[in-house]
């Protein structure tokens, strides 16, 4: 039996898209006969949401998956400053170097999953002291990302010892897994990329997320974190210039960095009785609510850097029948043009409002979408099938020597 190791800085109880990719993962990699262990942090994302814990480490069996919670900085704002963010990230993965360290023989495999990029780290020290296979999963261009959100200052020493790291990284693993094509371009393009790169999408699971037989109501929905890559605010008031005709409400599930500045923006306009926020909710509750919406929403800001997203909320909308209207460009839109499932509007109130009149006052045609969304990640973004593509790499990375 191969053993490989999942490093993650996101993990169930957490909400987050990459959480329930990493848990659907491992469980569906256990079940097709793997030894799987997954080394994350105590729970703590969205920042403020848990309770700071001071133990340093558990251990549970969950799902036929072995979860080692490690201790890292915890911060307990909803918006935290730099310095407690970079505590959060880099703690966590020089943690786990040291636990796997000290069980390096234990593994045939280990696959980190970035962002954030520190969680190559535990990898990269792996690789150097044993015979150890390297899968670096990347979700993301997070520097890139960071910059265009303003989080980080293009040119400064951080960014250059950030991108030396990535380079570093990527000249060592014997694997690249990238989200999407684009994705993998962009990488390709910046970077000297030696190892095989191979596409391992988001996806979802399909058995989990499907449609629900429990009627409509009056409302579009947004299920993801509240975070600053997305335009909710330009939904919101979009919303607001609808809802003297359509008296919909909006759905915002979730929690993240910008839920409170969204929440002033919606009492300044009185819009309290249409924008809803739901905070976190069980994960067996998003299925249901997404059926029972007319539409989802996933509104990527418009930014070259977020061009290689495709949002997981996205195929989650699509498994539970229902259509989405996006913005942004780039993946998100050949998403929403190759699947037919989806509407891509600008980033403007007047142009996400006009996307989501144009389906509201079309039922047959939102059926038509939900339809050919769901047959269409069936098709290509099962979970359970990413898996088992998974299963067939980390197999032949195991039987070839180093």
């Amino acid at each position: 039996m191969k053993r490989v190791c999942i490093v993650s800085q996101h993990y169930p109880p957490e909400k987050s898209g990459n959480a329930s990719r990493i848990y659907d993962t491992a469980v569906h990699l256990a079940r097709l006969g793997l030894d799987v262990t997954v080394i994350a942090p105590h729970p703590t994302f969205p920042t403020g949401s848990f309770r700071r814990t001071w133990k340093r480490s558990d251990v549970q069996e969950i799902d036929g998956v072995r979860v080692v919670r490690l201790w890292t900085w915890q911060p307990v704002t909803r918006d935290p400053g730099f310095a407690s963010r970079m505590g959060y990230y880099l703690i966590f993965p020089i943690h786990a170097a040291l636990w796997l360290l000290l069980a390096r023989n234990r593994f045939d495999a280990i696959m980190t999953s970035a962002p954030p990029l520190f969680t190559g780290i535990p990898g990269y020290i792996l690789k150097r002291t044993s015979r150890v296979k390297w899968i670096l999963d990347i979700r993301d261009l997070w520097i890139d990302a960071s910059i265009s959100l303003g989080f980080l200052r293009e040119g400064s020493l951080f960014e250059r010892l950030s991108r030396r790291f990535e380079q570093m990284c990527l000249l060592r693993a014997d694997l690249v897994g990238v989200t999407t094509e684009e994705l993998g371009r962009r990488i390709s393009s910046r970077y000297r990329v030696t190892a095989p790169m191979e596409l391992m999408p988001n996806g979802v699971n399909t058995d989990f997320f499907s449609p629900r037989g429990n009627g409509k109501k009056q409302q579009i929905i947004y299920a993801g974190n509240v975070g600053h890559a997305q335009d909710l605010d330009k939904v919101a008031l979009a919303v607001k210039s609808m809802n003297g005709t359509y008296n919909l409400k909006f759905l915002i599930v979730g929690d993240g960095d910008i839920e409170e500045r969204l929440k002033d923006l919606v009492k300044a306009e009185s819009i309290s009785d249409s924008v809803i926020f739901t905070g976190i909710l069980p994960r067996e509750e998003i299925p249901r609510l997404l059926s029972e919406s007319l539409i989802g929403v996933a509104p990527l800001k418009k930014l070259e850097n977020l061009e290689y997203a495709a949002p997981t909320k996205a195929y989650e909308y699509m498994a539970c029948g229902i259509p989405f209207v996006g913005c942004g460009s780039g993946e998100i839109a050949h998403l929403a043009e190759k699947s037919g499932a989806g509407i891509i509007a600008e980033n403007t109130p007047e142009a996400i409002a006009a996307a989501l009149i144009s389906l509201l006052e079309d039922p047959e045609r939102r059926e038509e979408m939900g339809r050919r969304g769901r047959e269409y990640v069936v098709k290509h973004y099962d979970r359970r099938s990413i898996a088992q593509k998974l299963k067939q790499h980390i197999e032949m990375m195991a039987w070839t020597e180093p």
